[in-house]
């Protein structure tokens, strides 16, 4: 992923394309700063190379979901306050982030993931909801969002 971005960044300088240019550059220092977490926790300070290069696939993909869901909630806010432009420009940069994003799982792929996890689970009412959404989450790997989830087991359970 980290290579792919970085030629995207190459790709979006070339086209003059200032806005896809600003939103990978800030994708790129957000999984910079997250490489440099892991290594400060790993406590490896001599190593050479991108921070980034630390990271695991799954952990770019969360850094890439984080700063992705930081752009739906300032969606949101924005449109809350009257500003469609910001909104708008929110939106377009979320567009560009969720290229980098695994393919979503379909609302029929999320039932099914919903109903062998509640019978797997053996569970039957809404206060076994934690056990069933903690296994979704793990086999949905950040290809669902937990609202989404959270509403499906509501209502399977419910």
């Amino acid at each position: 992923m980290l290579d792919r971005i970085q030629q995207e960044i190459k790709q979006a300088m070339r086209g003059k394309e200032k806005q896809r240019l600003t939103v990978l550059r800030s994708l790129l220092n957000d999984l910079k700063n997250a490489g440099i977490d892991k290594k400060g926790a790993q406590g490896l300070t001599d190593e050479v190379g991108s921070p980034a290069e630390y990271l695991e696939e799954a952990e770019m993909t969360k850094v890439v979901q984080a700063a992705a869901k930081r752009r739906r909630e300032s969606t949101e806010q924005y449109r809350a306050g009257g500003r469609e432009d910001l909104a708008a420009a929110e939106e377009a940069e979320l567009a560009i982030l969720e290229e980098f994003l695994p393919q979503p799982l379909s609302d029929e792929e999320v039932a099914a993931m919903v109903e062998a996890a509640v019978t797997e689970t053996g569970a039957a009412e809404m206060a076994d909801m934690g056990r069933v959404m903690k296994l979704l989450t793990e086999r949905a790997a950040g290809r669902a969002d937990g609202k989404a989830l959270s509403a499906a087991v509501r209502a399977r359970l419910g």
